[in-house]
């Protein structure tokens, strides 16, 4: 079923796809849904890898190019890796036969299989965990934090977030209200969705509590706060790591107040216009890369991802009631 979410952002994917994707495209890759008899020979002899913007964009393809080489290795046909404009233009880049290969947020992998056919064939393990919360943070911990914060691996947390699983310090979340708020788009379980959810639970209204500050990713909305341009911000747990380097008291000056329920890792989705054979020679690829040392070591660089496992992709039907509980379907 095609959401409300995909068409409000219809025409800035469908420009993407034919400007980001056009020269990417592979060759003959036959229809959707057909059947595998001749599928093998009907595969395409090139790939597109779409990417999702969790942080900053500028340099992300470089930054996979670790990913995108081993691919092609282990294939034997060029892998390239191109950034999406956003998550749901990665979706529609799938959909369009522009994009073979989506490392995707959990509910643009649930879209994906929803609307196209695809299949989510891998999930990712972060430091042995399947599930994160989103968190919310704040400059502003004597508003937020009934307790003193605390701090681990040099980072403040308040209201039990330290126990790093969600849900945790939901209480406070409803003295938001009035405050600004850095937070992604709609399609971002753990930017938007999750935390908006929780906002809605506590009794706030979500369109006029507080005042909204869009960011493109999470490093973003991370630096929205610690800049002081928000009082608050949406996240994944932990994008304060991603700015670490840069803003090495981001830990200190950021705090954690409040975690979400659990939302499934991301993963990767494979068109079903791809034959099983190539879509299990992809899978067994992208499987084995990440078991390596210098697979683990480029997938933290791209997304902060320990390891790719099989995938359950009936744990993505969360997301998707949590997106219908918004409206975004």
């Amino acid at each position: 079923m095609r959401t409300s979410l995909i068409r409000a952002a219809g025409l800035g994917a469908a420009a993407f796809i034919a400007l980001g994707l056009a020269g990417c495209a592979s060759g003959d890759s036959g229809s959707a849904g057909g059947d595998a008899t001749g599928a093998a020979a009907s595969d395409p002899t090139s790939l597109t890898l779409a990417l999702v913007p969790s942080q900053d964009q500028s340099g992300l393809v470089e930054t996979a190019a670790p990913l995108t080489d081993a691919l092609t290795e282990a294939l034997g046909i060029p892998v390239t890796g191109v950034v999406s404009k956003d998550y749901q233009a990665a979706v529609e880049a799938m959909g369009a036969g522009q994009a073979q290969i989506g490392f995707l947020p959990s509910l643009q992998l649930w879209q994906a299989s929803d609307m196209y056919g695809a299949h989510t064939v891998l999930q990712t393990e972060r430091n042995g965990n399947i599930t994160y919360p989103a968190q919310f943070m704040t400059n502003n911990p004597d508003k937020y934090c009934a307790d003193k914060p605390v701090e681990r691996d040099g980072k403040l947390f308040c209201n039990g977030a330290d126990a790093l699983q969600g849900p945790a310090g939901l209480d406070a979340i409803a003295k938001i209200a009035g405050s600004k708020v850095a937070l992604l788009g709609p399609g971002s379980p753990a930017g938007y969705i999750y935390p908006m959810l929780a906002l809605k639970e506590a009794g706030l209204d979500i369109d006029k509590d507080f005042e909204k500050l869009p960011v493109t990713a999470n490093d973003a909305s991370v630096l929205a706060v610690y800049n002081g341009d928000a009082e608050v911000g949406f996240s994944f747990w932990d994008a304060r790591d991603i700015v670490k380097k840069d803003t090495p008291d981001v830990g200190q000056k950021v705090v954690v107040f409040a975690l979400s329920e659990e939302i499934p890792n991301d993963g990767v989705a494979l068109t079903d216009d791809l034959s099983p054979e190539l879509r299990d020679k992809i899978t067994k690829a992208l499987e084995d890369f990440s078991n390596t040392e210098a697979g683990s070591e480029a997938l933290q660089s791209i997304y902060s991802i320990t390891k790719l496992a099989p995938a359950d992709p009936s744990s993505l039907d969360v997301v998707a009631k949590a997106a219908k509980e918004l409206g975004l379907q």
